[in-house]
């Protein structure tokens, strides 16, 4: 049984290096010509297929549209009983069959042409081995590429294992390079998965920020009794210091141990609580804009070794404050 599972590895893997092989040489040109088709697509691209082909074009679809591409799938069955509707002008259909023969696929050739919609075929068709024999499917295609395999990883020779990896990882290469192709940015990918561990882990600084009246604010000449109170009041381990509208420092709940460590071991010295947060706050603290990302902010809290980060616009006034503590529920700890 260890022999047996080692085989469908390494025969699917092999199919997969045929692809690759095939992608960098004798189907470029096609992968290229597919890859315009669907950049240019004014409507939505449709995936389609049956069976087995069916599951894999239903994933196609769903890793289309969450990197930037409107994508939807279309059973072939259903599509014949009124889901065609669902075709129209200017989509781009994305038609899987390893047979290139399915008949259910078949018959929806002639709505394809007559919407029109522009037809791109996955099929297991030998297209570059020097021989002629192309399916129906593959001939009808404005563009066909070559899914075929040498054989299936069950032992059988039976089930679809080997044909339908080749067609997932061909879907995922053709989404991939679509979405670079549209300089597709993390920004976008986290619009569109604001839900689930990832949407979390995108989650934007704003979204996660104390703001408001949230935000322990002092002057410069406010004396360090109101300082601590301020600090406790709004439990984040810090005050800013705003002068006007502008920060000019910060007072951590370290900077009030290391002055009254100092002003206790110097005899003479002023009282800690007779300072002005002038005299006590550090100046030019690390700011991050509210439009960062959670995990860029995240970065800069361990590379500085500090537990709070202040937020601010590109003028210098402080838009609220985020806390180690609020990165919890992103999971990016």
């Amino acid at each position: 049984m260890h022999s047996t599972g080692e085989n469908v590895v390494r025969i699917e893997s092999e199919a997969l290096r045929a692809l690759a092989d095939r992608i960098a040489g004798p189907m470029a040109a096609d992968f290229a010509r597919a890859l315009d088709l669907l950049f240019a697509c004014a409507g939505r691209v449709v995936v389609t297929g049956m069976g087995k082909s069916g599951i894999i074009g239903r994933k196609i679809a769903a890793t289309l549209s969450s990197t930037g591409t409107p994508s939807l799938f279309l059973h072939p069955a259903e599509a014949i009983h009124g889901d065609l509707g669902m075709l129209v002008r200017g989509d781009v259909v994305l038609a899987l069959s390893s047979s290139g023969e399915t008949e259910e696929i078949l018959r929806l050739l002639a709505t394809i042409k007559r919407v029109p919609a522009k037809l791109i075929s996955m099929t297991g068709d030998a297209l570059y081995s020097g021989t002629n024999g192309r399916s129906t499917l593959a001939s009808a295609a404005d563009v066909a590429l070559d899914c075929s395999i040498n054989k299936e990883a069950c032992s059988l020779g039976l089930a679809p294992t080997a044909s339908t990896t080749t067609m997932l990882a061909l879907g995922d290469a053709l989404a991939v390079a679509l979405a670079e192709k549209r300089g597709f940015k993390e920004e976008d990918f986290a619009n569109l998965h604001p839900g689930g561990k990832l949407g979390k882990r995108l989650s934007r600084v704003h979204q996660l920020m104390h703001s408001g009246d949230s935000v322990p604010r002092v002057s410069p000449s406010t004396r360090m009794t109101e300082v601590i109170y301020e600090m406790s009041r709004k439990g984040l381990g810090l005050t800013t210091v705003i002068d006007g509208e502008k920060l000019i420092g910060v007072i951590s709940d370290g900077d009030l141990r290391r002055q009254l460590e100092k002003h206790g071991r110097t005899p003479g010295s002023k009282d800690v609580l007779e300072l002005t947060a002038a005299e006590c706050l550090t100046r030019g603290p690390k700011t991050i804009g509210p439009d960062e990302f959670a995990l860029t902010a995240l970065n800069v809290m361990e590379e500085k070794k500090i537990t709070s980060l202040i937020v601010a616009d590109a003028h210098g006034r402080v838009l609220g404050i985020l806390h180690l503590h609020d990165l919890w529920g992103t999971e990016a700890i």
